[in-house]
């Protein structure tokens, strides 16, 4: 009997298309879950294991990660490699962030890098699959080949990821002794799960030209005795859940990685050649992962995935869940939760096919946007204002109270009676002045106000910290970059009669300045080029508008903490909602969205930018 043996990562969908790996600890967790079978309710809570995950859940059913505060839905998959690369060794390779912590490698990337570490090569170039990194294992060293940025990595040793086996239940095992030889063999289970494991190991038996192989696929089988090579990492080799849903492509592991496990394979067994009797010699031959071919796998992948729930419990679907608002995951997924407790499998719906970028896209096709001056805008650092100190900018937008009212100063939570309570630099006004901001009428200590301007951008502008009106025009801190924007020949989702205005922005890595978190600190620029998608419409051309005040203002982006990666120092969105995918909604960052316009055109309202600022920028 041979045995198909592989890692399990659980892996997860991030905004930038890419999977990555959750831990080993993780992945034994949701293993655990997943042999536990229906009994377990479908979910798996990942808190239980690291309280750094305490708002996720995974749905089994749907294969997603659920987030309980926000309703983010991201797709999961659960991934084999070969057991002889690095997660099946417990190595895991990471690189430094700007703020001193570790991020892992994504799996495939590990595995490449654990493969020249183990041939002693002195370095490995990355550009082979995708990434334009050199690592130098004499220095630990990770060189961007275009900027020549170096970072530290490390290479540590962790759990070893779960192993899991196409074996034969229980009682149609082999005999162990001669004494249970004698015994007569149990009737063979049928149920679907082991049927197809043992259909999947009575097709390798036969190398491979069983029942499950059809014929077109047959005519390509190598020769007796020789290892067929996986499909090349983008091949298209999907893996399919336990719905038979395709969920993502197969990974594959390099050609020396797939020889060595060849190498060890015990006596007596050819890979891809029937095995010798286990009688024999009373061991199991065990064939490597990439012996099998792609049908196989397929099957074998099925087969394992058929644990997720069980058969006999009928499932329950929950409303749909398309649109990008978090009202409906949430409420889908607490409906979620009660069902598991009581027993039930949970079938969410199961998100579409991820579409990040529209089809490819001539020069020749590309168009300037009708009424929309240029085709694209830089930003360069903030000039800072002179000649006005902070009370004399404030006094544009204050008056004086002379009987201020009996109640708190918002800012330092002192009586407006009282003097401010503030305990920072000491402005050159007063502490127990008070004044009212013209417009909203909020009321505050002007040394409050003074040292909140002192605290800020100091770029003229004042918001009030109660109400959020604008007085002046507010800019941020947005690093130098440049915004492109220009008409595809393409159509979004819900919107099939108009093309689609696609925004290119461009920032990349720098210092900061005074004006940042951490001036004089380098910072980080993940994910550009980034590009967003918007209708070709009548409002579609007025948001788009709007955008570009808001990047002359500095106001699209910022730099400070990833809510997505934990790092800090780095590139981030500053609460203007962009559409990063334009075929789907997978993420809630895309198409169709019918309120989508209508919503940003209100982000942008509260950063003070409407019509009239398009005006306003003109004069």
């Amino acid at each position: 009997m041979l045995l198909a043996s592989a890692v399990v990562v659980w892996e997860w969908l991030n905004e930038h298309g890419r999977w990555r790996p959750y831990s080993p600890a993780v992945s034994h967790h949701i293993e655990a879950v997943v042999r536990a079978g229906p009994r377990a309710g479908g979910s798996v809570v990942l808190g239980q294991v690291d309280s750094r995950l305490a708002p996720y859940i995974i749905d089994l059913q749907s294969m997603n990660q659920f987030r309980q505060d926000t309703g983010t839905l991201r797709p999961v998959r659960r991934n084999y490699y070969d057991p002889s690369s690095a997660p099946g060794k417990g190595v895991v390779w990471e690189w430094e962030n700007d703020n001193g912590s570790w991020t892992p490698y994504d799996m495939e990337v590990g595995i490449t890098i654990q493969h020249a570490y183990e041939k002693q090569h002195p370095w490995i170039d990355l550009t082979s699959i995708g990434f334009s990194y050199v690592i130098d294992f004499s220095t630990m060293g990770q060189i961007n080949r275009q900027t020549q940025r170096q970072r530290r990595v490390r290479r540590r040793l962790d759990l070893i990821y779960p192993m899991v086996t196409g074996t034969l239940p229980k009682a149609q095992s082999w005999p162990a002794s001669p004494a249970s030889a004698a015994s007569p063999a149990a009737p063979p289970c049928s149920c679907p799960q082991c049927v197809l494991v043992m259909s999947v190991k009575a097709a390798v038996a036969n190398g491979s030209s069983g029942p499950l192989q059809p014929p077109a696929a047959r005519k390509n089988m190598p020769p007796s005795g020789a290892v067929k090579l996986p499909p090349p990492p983008g091949s298209g080799a999907k893996l399919l859940d336990s719905a038979g849903t395709v969920r993502g492509p197969v990974k594959t592991v390099p050609s020396q990685a797939i020889r060595r496990q060849a190498s060890s394979t015990p006596a007596g067994v050819t890979v891809g050649s029937p095995a010798s009797p286990p009688g024999a010699n009373g061991k199991t031959g065990r064939v490597a992962l990439a012996t099998l071919n792609r049908t196989n796998l397929q099957r074998l992948a099925i087969a394992q995935s058929r644990v997720l729930i069980a058969s006999g419990v009928p499932t329950v679907p929950v409303k749909s869940l398309n649109g990008s608002s978090p009202v409906n995951p949430a409420l889908a997924g607490i409906t979620g939760i009660l069902m598991s407790a009581a027993g039930l499998p949970v079938c969410l719906t199961r998100p579409p096919k991820l579409v990040l970028h529209p089809p490819p896209v001539s020069k020749s096709e590309i168009k300037s946007i009708p009424g929309v001056s240029n085709m694209s805008r830089k930003t360069t650092k903030k000039q800072a204002k002179k000649g006005k100190t902070p009370e004399e900018v404030l006094k544009k937008y204050l008056q004086k109270v002379r009987h201020p009212p009996d109640e708190d100063c918002t800012i330092c939570m002192e009586r407006l009676t009282a003097p401010s309570g503030y305990k920072g630099l000491q402005p050159t006004v007063k502490p127990d002045l008070v004044g009212k901001l013209s417009r909203c009428g909020h009321v505050y200590h002007i040394y409050c106000l003074v040292a909140m301007y002192n605290n800020g951008n100091k770029d003229g502008s004042l918001q009030c910290p109660t109400c959020k009106t604008i007085y002046g025009v507010k800019t941020g801190t947005q690093p130098p970059g440049k915004m492109e924007y220009h008409l595809i020949p393409h159509s979004l989702p819900g919107h099939p009669d108009c093309k689609t205005i696609r925004i290119v922005y461009s920032i990349p890595p720098g210092i900061q300045g005074p004006e940042h978190p951490n001036p004089g600190k380098s910072f980080s620029a993940r994910g550009f080029p980034r590009h967003c998608y918007l209708p070709d419409s009548e409002k579609g051309r007025k948001v788009l508008k709007l955008l570009l005040v808001a990047w002359d203002r500095r106001l699209i982006f910022a730099i400070g903490t990833s809510s997505t990666t934990g790092e800090s120092d780095t590139v981030i969105w500053n609460e203007v909602h962009h559409k990063t995918e334009f075929g789907s909604n997978l993420t809630g960052h895309g198409y169709p969205d019918a309120n989508y316009l209508d919503n940003v055109l209100a982000e942008l309202a509260a950063q003070g930018i409407s019509e009239d600022s398009t005006a306003q920028e003109k004069d």
